[in-house]
């Protein structure tokens, strides 16, 4: 391996949007995130759930209907 190609892993400080930080190890020395284990929904227990009944019978009125008809005959060209 060639010497001297990697960067320095160094200790950096993370700083969330929410205001929490703490520290890990990275090639850089200060990493700022949108979202934290703090403040994600998922890690707090106030994930919204989607409700995505419906769904399926909003495709079906949208494509479903497409199903029986069939497409026209493609033009002969006649001489």
């Amino acid at each position: 391996m060639k010497p001297d190609i990697h960067p320095d892993y160094i200790e950096a400080t993370v700083k969330c949007s929410c205001g929490n930080t703490y520290v890990t190890h990275s090639t850089k020395s200060d990493l700022h995130v949108e979202l934290c284990n703090e403040c994600h929904p998922f890690f707090t227990g106030k994930q919204k759930l989607v409700d995505s009944g419906g769904r399926v019978e909003r495709f079906q009125r949208r494509y479903g209907a497409r199903k029986g008809k069939a497409k026209a005959p493609a033009a002969t060209t006649q001489d």
